[in-house]
Formats: structure tokens, C-alpha cells, sequence
């Protein structure tokens, strides 16, 4: 340990866990008022949670898919980000598929028997923080970056240093962190040592039976393609989010030459138990 991250830490070392998204948010911050940047942390997902969370009825995210439209700053950049992504990956990231999402979630949450059979079109326009479509959205494939950015940036000051982890998307870490494996156990796929974000999807994570969260509109299937994806991305947490979700959903070849031909982005895909790594993913591995 540096003599700077040892002064660091007798400052103040906090840590703290919390359910946000579904799934486990961690939050470890050392330095300065630790204590309080860890809350503030905690407050903005919880707060951004219930702005961006589809499933409440109060939330802008299920206002705008009820309604059509909605003025939210954080729908706004979401939506923003969502159709760029659109662009970028001739349609496999796709922010209109609002239904499909909501009910392939019951579906997985066991409030469903059924699965969606078929895929929506729409459009969606923003001006300023106004966002209006003619379909719901789906905005879950950048709303936990998203929010783990934001909670990152509440750590943020003099003297203070952490991280934010949120079910797999995770701020640029302090440290070597390990990537859980798809198949159980306590060995990690990788343990990374990197100031880019990182982001890990699969179908491993929530599955119910054969079905799981990931989809291609585009070929309109359900179900990841692979064991699993991790990505590191130097723009933020949202595009490593993003782009995890989206190899996640490519077909083996497709998904490799996307990784590849992306910049700032490196990517290990897991393929039937075969490791497949762009060029420079492994300066990003930890090396003890």
C-alpha cells in the first residue's frame, strides 16, 4: 500500500451496501468525510432509482411510457445516450422496446407466465429535458451505469477517494477487482487493475429457466449468446453497461468485431466455456 492510500485511509474509511436496481450496490469511499460522501452516495441511487425505474408507477421513466411525455433531465440523457447506441449498433441496442423489457421482467420475476413474442418500433424526440414517444422505452440497459456514475460522482472531493459497484457495472475501482465467474465457484474469470469502468452481462445473472434478460431485436430472439461478456470502457460506467448488454445479445463473430472496432473499449467474452479477448484487454489484467 502507497504512503498516500495509507494517509488516505486513517482519514476515513468507509464502506457500505445497499439494494438499488434490483440487485446489491456497494459503495467504499476513504478519505476526507468518507462517511458522509458514502452516504451521499447511497442517497443519489436511491434517489435516481425511483426516477428511473419502469415498474414505478411513479417514476418519469413509467410517466413518459404512460403518457408519452415527460421533462426529466436524467430520462433526458438517458434517452440521448440510448439513441446514439441505437445508431451506433444498427439497432441491437434498442431504447423502444419499453413492453418487450417491462414483460420479459414479469416474466422473469415470476409475475408472468409468458414471454414477448414480438418486438416494437416507435420513435422517441428530446429537447432540452423534454422527452416524448410514441412507444415505451426501454432505458434498463443504461440506467445502472448510469446511476453508478452518478453515485461515483458523489464521492468525488479533496483528499477522498472510492468506488461505486452495482450488480456487476462498476466506477473505475481503487484496486484489483475480480470478475465473478458464469459458472460458480471462487475462482474469478479475471482480476482487472484499471481506472476505466467496467461492466459484466450474462444470462447467468437473472435467469428463469431457459429465459433470461438479454435480447436482439433485430433477429427478435430472447436469450444471451454467451456465457458471458466483460466490459472495460474509458467514456463511463452507462457505456460499459451498454455495450456488455449489447455483445451480450451479437452473435460470436458480430460481437467481436464490434468490441473491437469500438474506441475506448476492450472486452473478454466468455463463449461456450472459450475465452475470446480483444487485442489489448489484457493490459487491463491484474498481474501479481
Amino acid at each position: 500500500m502507497s504512503t498516500l492510500t495509507s494517509a488516505v485511509r486513517r482519514l476515513g474509511d468507509t464502506r457500505r451496501e445497499f439494494r438499488c436496481c434490483d440487485t446489491t450496490f456497494r459503495v467504499h469511499a476513504a478519505g476526507i468525510r468518507a462517511e458522509a460522501a458514502a452516504a451521499a452516495a447511497e442517497q443519489t441511487a436511491i434517489a435516481l432509482e425511483g426516477q428511473l425505474d419502469a415498474f414505478d408507477a411513479d417514476s418519469a421513466v413509467a410517466r413518459l411510457n404512460q403518457r408519452g411525455v415527460v421533462k426529466n433531465e436524467h430520462v433526458a440523457q438517458l434517452v440521448r445516450r440510448g439513441l446514439e447506441y441505437y445508431e451506433r449498433t444498427d439497432g441491437t441496442f434498442d431504447i423502444h422496446q419499453g413492453r418487450v423489457e417491462h414483460d420479459l421482467k414479469a416474466y422473469l420475476r415470476g409475475d408472468s407466465e409468458s414471454v414477448p413474442e414480438t418486438f416494437d418500433t416507435g420513435t422517441v424526440a428530446v429537447d432540452g429535458d423534454r422527452v416524448t414517444a410514441d412507444a415505451a422505452l426501454d432505458l434498463n440497459g443504461l440506467a445502472k451505469g448510469y446511476i453508478v456514475d452518478r453515485a461515483a460522482d458523489a464521492l468525488d472531493g479533496i483528499g477522498r477517494r472510492g468506488f461505486v459497484s452495482g450488480g456487476g457495472d462498476l466506477s473505475p475501482p481503487t484496486g484489483p477487482v475480480a470478475i465473478e465467474s458464469p459458472y460458480g465457484g471462487d475462482r474469478p474469470l479475471r482480476t482487472l487493475d484499471t481506472d476505466w469502468a467496467i461492466a459484466t452481462s450474462g444470462g447467468y445473472r437473472r435467469e428463469r429457466g431457459s429465459v433470461d434478460h438479454v435480447y436482439d431485436p433485430n433477429a427478435e430472439r430472447i436469450g444471451a449468446r454467451h456465457d458471458s461478456v466483460t466490459v472495460v470502457a474509458g467514456r463511463d460506467c452507462m457505456e460499459a453497461d451498454a455495450l456488455a448488454t449489447t455483445l451480450a445479445a451479437l452473435p460470436l463473430d458480430e460481437a467481436r468485431s464490434l468490441a473491437e472496432d469500438w474506441p475506448g473499449l476492450e472486452a473478454l467474452i466468455v463463449h461456450s466455456g472459450v475465452f475470446y479477448l480483444t487485442d489489448d484487454f489484457d493490459t487491463y489484467v491484474y498481474d501479481a
